[in-house]
């Protein structure tokens, strides 16, 4: 298994550290992240002639601004977004004739106005639809956990992922719509942090469903991921510092750890105790309530309704051009009537009070972010059954949080010589602050397992 590039700080916060303490020059470090851009490793990461590299390094005085908390940082950026004079493709060949963005997404902005160099665009699912992270038009970025063995990234945000993981980038930017942070996030052993989707205007991208879209990102460590957060958000986090004794925390025994392949058993069963060693309280619950969501989700689901609604002209002319999944999937939202979606968006409003009110006593919940780890590309690439097995599968835990229209962060707990697991903590809408304030406990206490 890949380990991250030993000659790479660990995170934003200790690249700035090291930029600001004269043991590295701006010029140096964006060289670094460039050349791993364009190295094999990186293959099919970014779209076609957008791995631009650290060619627009700020100047150096402003290094040491606290306004500018990305200084010297190399950020990717998933063709979901605008950036001002580039085609946003979203990861499909329908859009590459489109017109160049006339201005940034509010999210591309709020990062370059804190300095960030951004180094390129990041291959994706096409329209960010899917978990797995296979793309038919471009490739599948290849996830650099495990070198004898070509696995998937996840999805959506696959090139976002895999950008971080491999030293490319030290942020990602990317969406989160059913996991497509978090997933990709968990499997190529990083972090990812969906936050309460309004907190981030989504201005300036292609949607996949209005209701659950969240633009966040994929960082090294959770300190970056507040600081990352902080700045598409444009708000302070409020950490309290609370220590893993007075946190009260659940541990879901409905769905949730259902079907756990045996790494991510092992993984988060230690997890568990090593965080109960550490203080934490942690109660096992049943929460009934996921078990309705099948039933809830049964027409066709958010994502298929409002996606088709984006679609339906364009893949009405061109559905040839579409990923075949992709479509099959689009088009699911052509068959529910406007009741059906009437009723959806009622069922989920009651769902959501419901489970705020079963979950108001707790901190957070605890979950495996997905059930499995990474499988080979090869076994999903030509396999329309295994591929939309293991798509439900790496969905299932995480988009009960965009259901919610909640916030989770993952954070990898998986033991030395493991594949990459992710744990999950995860809470309901404007529970932002406390899941950061704890997971920054927990990233603590299980780093000596890493």
């Amino acid at each position: 298994m890949n380990q991250h590039n030993p000659t790479l700080p660990t995170d934003l916060h200790a690249t700035r550290q090291a930029l600001q303490g004269g043991r590295a020059r701006v010029e140096e470090i964006l060289a670094q992240a460039g050349a791993i851009a364009g190295s094999h490793a990186c293959r099919q990461v970014f779209m076609p002639g957008q791995a631009q590299g650290a060619l627009a390094s700020p100047p150096t005085t402003s290094i040491n601004d606290p306004a500018l908390a990305l200084a010297g940082i190399a950020v990717s950026v998933k063709d979901l977004f605008d950036v001002a004079g580039q085609v946003t493709t979203a990861g499909s060949t329908v859009l590459a004739g489109t017109a160049p963005a006339r201005a940034d997404a509010v999210a591309v902005a709020r990062l370059r106005t804190a300095g960030a160099v951004l180094v390129g665009r990041t291959n994706m699912v096409e329209f960010a639809f899917s978990g797995v992270g296979i793309n038919p038009h471009y490739g599948t970025p290849v996830n650099p956990a495990d070198t004898s063995t070509e696995r998937i990234p996840g999805g959506s945000s696959s090139g976002a992922a895999v950008s971080v993981a491999t030293g490319a980038a030290l942020v990602g930017l990317g969406s989160d719509t059913g996991g497509s942070i978090r997933i990709p996030a968990a499997l190529c052993g990083i972090v990812g942090f969906k936050s309460t989707a309004r907190l981030v205007p989504a201005t300036g991208t292609v949607p996949l469903s209005t209701s659950l879209d969240t633009v966040c990102a994929v960082t090294r460590s959770v300190r970056d991921a507040v600081t990352v957060h902080e700045i598409l958000s444009a708000r302070r986090v409020q950490l309290a510092g609370k220590p893993l004794s007075s946190c009260r925390i659940a541990v879901a025994r409905t769905l949730m750890q259902d079907g756990l392949d045996s790494t991510v058993a092992h993984a988060f069963e230690h997890s568990l105790r090593v965080l109960r060693q550490s203080g934490a309280r942690i109660e096992e619950i049943a929460l009934e309530g996921l078990g309705e969501l099948p039933a809830i989700n049964a027409s066709g689901g958010l994502s298929a309704a409002e996606s088709y609604a984006w679609h339906r002209k364009l893949i009405a002319g061109h559905e040839a051009q579409y990923d075949p999944r992709v479509a099959l999937r689009i088009l699911r939202g052509a068959r529910m009537s406007a009741a059906d979606y009437i009723d959806l968006l009622a069922a989920r409003q009651n769902w959501m009070t419901r489970m705020e009110a079963r979950l108001s006593h707790f901190d957070a919940v605890l979950s495996p972010t997905v059930p499995i780890v990474a499988p080979p590309i090869a076994s999903v690439l030509d396999h329309d059954d295994e591929f939309f097995r293991i798509n439900a599968l790496l969905l299932r835990n995480t988009s009960v949080v965009n259901m919610l229209d909640g916030c989770a962060i993952s954070v990898p707990c998986q033991t030395p010589d493991q594949l990459p697991v992710g744990l999950m903590l995860w809470h309901a809408a404007l529970h932002d602050d406390t899941v950061l304030d704890l997971a920054l406990q927990v990233e603590t206490a299980l780093s000596p397992s890493l």
